[in-house]
Parts: structure tokens; sequence; C-alpha cells
């Protein structure tokens, strides 16, 4: 009876996988567009992106009971009675491969969080450099323009 439940424990946590892992890659293309927006500045797109990922991340977090409860089952069994179920190395290989699509996307969001870092970076050395430019003028606009009170004072003596 155990390698039936275990047969079928397999067969659904496989669907699951393959499941996931479709979303996942959807969830990778959306992360890798933002990274390209995020370099470009782009935020319209990023916020286009951001409605997507959330859509994407909550089908995600909906499946994750069903799933930890077939991951629960199968934690229970031996590693013998698992091993021996025809599913088993593909399940193990759905598994990787989650795992490394995962890994994609937090490898690209993080490239997506250094580039938001070197655009703030960049938009507060362009202000900084406009209050400086603008402190400037203002200073050379007084040179210029002297104030009325000094120009009856060269009339008077000029």
């Amino acid at each position: 009876m155990i390698d039936q439940n275990a047969t079928d424990a397999l067969v659904q946590y496989r669907a699951g996988l393959q499941t996931g892992i479709e979303l996942l890659r959807q969830l990778q293309a959306v992360a890798d567009r933002q990274r390209e927006g995020s370099e470009r500045r782009d935020f319209t797109r990023l916020a286009a992106d951001a409605d997507i990922r959330s859509r994407l991340t909550h089908a995600l977090v909906a499946m994750e009971p069903g799933l930890r409860d077939v991951r629960a089952y199968l934690a229970t069994l031996p590693h013998d009675v698992l091993e021996a179920q025809p599913d088993y190395a593909e399940v193990m290989a759905l598994r990787q491969a989650a795992a490394d699509l995962v890994s994609a996307i937090l490898s690209s969001d993080d490239a997506s969080m250094q580039a938001l870092a070197d655009a703030e970076l960049a938009h507060r050395a362009a202000r900084a450099n406009l209050e400086c430019g603008e402190a400037t003028l203002a200073a050379y606009r007084r040179v210029l323009t002297p104030p009325v009170g000094s120009a009856s004072l060269l009339d008077v003596h000029g």
C-alpha cells in the first residue's frame, strides 16, 4: 500500500513542480525585463512588470500549501521506497530545475537592485550638480545686476 501512496504522491508532486516551473519561467522572463528596465531607467515598464510579477508570485504562493503537504508526506517515506518509484528521478530533476530558476531570478533581481541603486546615485549627483550650478548662476546674476541702491551712488559721483 505504501508503494501506491508513494507513487500517487510523486505523481501529484511532479505535476505541482511542472506547474511551478512554468510559473517560474514566466517570472524569470519578467525579472529579466525588470533588470533591463532598471538598467535603461524605464520606470513605466518596471511598474507594468511589477503588476505581472505580483500575479505570478501570488499564483506560486497559492500552490504552495498543496505541495507542502505532499512534500511532508514524501519526507516520511523511507528513501529506498522513494528511489524505487518510476517518477523519482524526474521529480528530483524538476526540483533542481525549480531551484535553478529561483537562483536565476534572484540573480536578476540583484542586478536590478544594483541598477536602481546606481540610478539613485546618479540622480543624487545630478541634483547636487544642478543645485551647485543654480547657486553659481544666482551669484553670477548678483554680480551682473547690482542692487538698485548701488546704481544711485554712481549717479551722484559720476
